[in-house]
């Protein structure tokens, strides 16, 4: 894997008896989908694998960010980005290891988290990830902490 790249989902409405799983994105929240599709779109980014949380609006951001990069994309849902670690996101990676370049869209803290172990090395030093917020990572060698430079942050 030479780039990753981590997108918390977009704003969520608020919990409600349904529980956490199954929250929507709010209209907010579509629109900041929308616009990180866009923003990665007009900078080139061609992820050849998505790795989703199977969260209903981890699924969406996934969505509406992919219609503007490969609309037909497949997503490929895994229930260990839900509520997972950094460790237990590397875990995953480690599995599309031979993919060129990965989207995991997840939530935080697990997601601010894996940016600040792959970038700082601690995973202790991290800044925050918004809603929508996005992480271009360009992996130097092997998928370790302290292996990544940021190469771009957004958010809407």
């Amino acid at each position: 894997m030479q780039e990753l790249i981590l997108l918390r989902h977009a704003e969520a409405q608020p919990a409600t008896g349904d529980g956490d799983h199954d929250r929507s994105l709010s209209p907010r929240g579509e629109q900041e989908a929308l616009a990180a599709g866009r923003w990665l779109a007009s900078h080139g980014a061609r992820p050849d694998r998505v790795l989703c949380s199977p969260s209903l609006r981890t699924r969406r951001t996934a969505e509406l960010a992919m219609r503007a990069l490969v609309p037909d994309a497949a997503i490929g849902l895994a229930d260990e980005v839900y509520e997972a670690t950094p460790g237990e996101l590397l875990a995953l990676l480690d599995q599309h290891a031979d993919a060129r370049c990965v989207l995991l869209v997840g939530h935080n803290p697990g997601i601010e988290r894996l940016v600040a172990l792959l970038v700082e090395g601690r995973s202790d030093e991290f800044r925050g990830m918004p809603p929508a917020g996005l992480a271009v990572l360009h992996l130097q060698g092997a998928l370790e902490p302290g292996n990544a430079r940021l190469d771009a942050f957004w958010s809407p």
